[in-house]
This record gives C-alpha cells, structure tokens and sequence, in this order.
C-alpha cells in the first residue's frame, strides 16, 4: 500500500502484508495461548521482538491481531494500537497506564457516562482526583490545570448532547503544560477526522461501534503517537489486556466496508434530521453538520464527514409523551450503543443528574437516534406515527 493511496484504497489494503495473512486475502484466525520454539535462539529472537509482529505469547497477540493493530494504526496516524476487550476497556487502561495517586486529571463533562463512573468511583479511591470541565471550553481550559495536572481528556462530539470541541486549542494548551491528551474519538471512527493531527496523543475507539459495524462483537482499540506507544502497550499488557482472536477477524472484516457503510449512515442520517428540523414539535436538532448543535464550526473544520448518531431536543414533553413516543416503533430498536446496521432510538432523562460542569434544561426532553442501513422513507414513516402517539398523549 502507498501513502497516496485515496482513504477507500486505504480501508481495503491496510493490515494486510503477507506476513500476517500467509497469503490469503482476510487475515486468517490464529488462535494460541502457548508459542513453542527449537531453539534457544528462536525463543530469544522472539522476546526481542516481540513488539514487531513475532509470535511470543498468546496475550501478547498472534497474527490475527498484528495484522488488525496495523491496519488500526494507519487508518488512525498512529505509531501502535492496543486492544481491549470493550471501548471502556480501552478507555480505564489508557488512563491507567498513565495517571497514579496524586495526579489530577481533567475530563470532559459530556463524557460517556461509564467513563465518568470510572473516574468518580475508581480513580477516585486511587488518590486520582478529576476536574470536570464543559466541553465547549476552549483556551478557558488553561484555569483549570493545575502543577499535578497529567491528562486532559476529550470526548468530541459529546456523548448524548453532541458538543464538538475545539481540539487542536485543547492539545496545544495541554502540551503547554507537559500532559497528554486522550480523546475518544469513536463518533468519527478511524476515517471521518485525523485526531494525531490535532495534537492528540491517545485516540481511543469503541470498535463495538462503526469498525466492527454489526452490532455482534464488543472490542476497544487505543492508538498512540510515538511518545505514547511503549507506555500504553506495556501498561495495558501488564494489566492482561487482551481479545479474542475470533472477535479481532470480525472487527478485521467489518473495517473492509467502513467506509461504505459510513458514507451511507451520513447520507441516511442527514436526510432523518432535516426532516426532523421541520417538525414544529422539534426545538432544535443536535447533529455536528447542523449550526444548531454547539461545536458546529470545528466539525466542519476537523471532520471530513458524519455517521448515524445524533439527537434532537423537543419543545415539550414528560415521560409519558416520551414513553409513548419510543415504544411501539416498527423500525427503531430500544436498546444501547449504536453503529451497527440497525437504527436505534431513546428517550434520554436525567441529563443533569450526571453533568457537574455545565447545566442542562431538563424540561425539554432529548432523544437520541442512531440512523442505519434503513430505507430512509420507511424511518421517516415510523418516527412520524412516533409523533402522533406522542402529541396525542401530550394533548390529553
């Protein structure tokens, strides 16, 4: 593969040199736990090397995974990619292979609520202390950090709400000061945004998501420049970080259509959140490509695209009219995560019950939507007898 190569090239070919498939076009399953050797030299040439694709420990990884990690990589800008058994895996290890007692570390406020838990229970009982911070921030970031400051963490569009940061003011301010910055980077997945671009140092997915594609397989993958790589891979590997070498070729396999499979997510999404834009009951639609959802500017500016996720705010509405609005759909599924084939839907309450840096009008009800491989008519369809049965309670 040539670094001119046009990104759909790119997606098809990476991770796929010979050494790690023998040959064949989808790199093979390899499943191990024990490697054997002749020699004593083969075994001492395999310790030495074991961070350059050889066969050392299953842990460690086989071919199935070097090819995988590769491709992750490239697609990413990275120098070396870790992987974990879920996002939030790959997430708690990125932090805890470089945060310890003492350290202080700055976390976005719209994070991934796991993420937040994470730092509220488990850090914090660690002597790591976390400062929350609104995602829409920016240079202000520089009032919050503090001599023990050691991560800046960022979540970009924001979970639920949707708030796009401003990430190269972030990293270069966090840079300033000596520290790293992590980025969940899932929403864009390995193609829509270039996050080592930016100045981040660690760009973590949520394979479950769009890599994988179909909704069948839970797997977290963690990215690092150079200055990071050794760190996280040997932190991680310490704490028994490791994946199933069956999951690794269904990730592997589902990256081949990523971008196929993205462009049409965006297209889908698109047409949806238009459509719900005009809804008199709407009151504003929370999608990165829309002026009407905070961050709008960087979107356009970092993300070459968008996918599926995005979420619209209603004018009015309680649990019932909500309720009413969520169940009963023909196409949408009740039911976390998001990025596979299928379109999705919740009502999401008690967003201020787990924001602490900013504030969050809870008399206008959100709802959030993952828009799939639908025929996007058929979607229109159910979401407006969705309406129908919500304005027909909140008429009562």
């Amino acid at each position: 593969m040539s670094k001119n190569d046009k990104l759909a090239t790119q997606i098809v070919s990476v991770g796929r040199e010979k050494k790690f498939t023998k040959g064949i076009i989808n790199p093979p399953v390899f499943r191990a736990s024990t490697v054997v050797f002749d020699t004593m030299d083969e075994m001492r040439f395999a310790i030495k090397n074991k961070t350059n694709g050889e066969m050392f420990y299953g842990r460690r990884g086989t071919p199935t995974h070097f090819s995988f990690q590769q491709a992750i990589s490239e697609l990413e800008g990275g120098v070396g990619t870790a992987l974990y058994p879920s996002g939030a895996g790959a997430i708690s290890s990125a932090l805890l292979s470089f945060l310890k007692s003492g350290d202080h570390l700055l976390m976005v406020d719209t994070a991934y609520e796991p993420t937040r838990d994470l730092c509220n229970k488990m850090l914090a009982g660690f002597g790591i202390e976390t400062t929350y911070y609104d995602p829409m921030i920016g240079a202000g970031i520089r009032e919050l950090i503090r001599p023990n400051t050691k991560v800046l963490f960022l979540e970009s569009p924001g979970s639920i709400t949707m708030e796009v940061q401003d990430v190269p003011t972030l990293s270069r301010i966090a840079h300033e000061h000596d520290m790293i910055v992590m980025l969940d980077n899932t929403w864009a997945s390995p193609i829509n945004s270039r996050p080592f671009d930016m100045g981040v140092d660690i760009s973590i997915q949520a394979a479950t998501k769009y890599i994988v594609g179909h909704s069948d397989v839970m797997m977290g993958t963690a990215t690092a420049n150079e200055k990071c790589w050794e760190q996280l891979r040997e932190n991680s590997y310490l704490m028994g970080q490791t994946t199933s070498p069956d999951d690794v070729y269904l990730a592997a396999r589902g990256l081949r259509t990523l971008g196929v499979r993205m462009a049409q997510h965006n297209k889908n999404a698109l047409k949806v959140a238009n459509w719900l834009a005009s809804r008199p009951e709407v009151d504003h639609v929370r999608h990165p490509a829309f002026e009407t959802c905070p961050g709008h500017e960087y979107f356009k500016r970092d993300f070459s695209s968008g996918n599926g996720l995005f979420s619209f705010v209603l004018k009015q509405g309680d649990l019932a009219s909500v309720t009413a609005f969520v169940e009963n759909m023909a196409h949408f599924k009740m039911g976390f995560s998001w990025g596979g084939f299928e379109s999705l839907i919740l009502g999401v309450f008690g967003i201020n019950n787990i924001r602490t840096a900013t504030q969050w009008d809870s008399s206008k009800p959100l709802i959030r939507l993952h828009i799939g491989l639908e025929d996007t008519d058929d979607l229109i369809a159910d979401l407006d007898a969705a309406f129908e049965r919500y304005n027909a309670v909140l008429n009562k």
